[in-house]
């Protein structure tokens, strides 16, 4: 398998979950400090919202890819 039917995979699964799910969050540690027996410690929570614009244009890039791909090969 080439490097551009790889790419074109992942740009279309990547795609493909953008547009379904339209953003991802994941906790992020910012502060932490122990003060004797005790541990204290700040989690923030960050949320990253996906464009429908771009998700759709990385669908369309990798579907594009994938269709080009296998007519340089015949």
């Amino acid at each position: 398998m080439g490097s551009i039917k790889i790419l074109a995979i992942l740009l279309v699964l990547g795609g493909g979950f953008g547009l379904a799910y339209g953003r991802f969050s994941y906790t992020k540690e910012t502060h932490e400090a122990r003060i004797g027996p005790l541990d204290l410690s700040v989690k923030d929570k960050e949320n990253v919202n996906i464009p429908e614009w771009i998700a759709a244009a990385a669908l369309g890039a990798g579907v594009l890819l994938l269709l080009v791909g296998d007519r340089r090969n015949t």
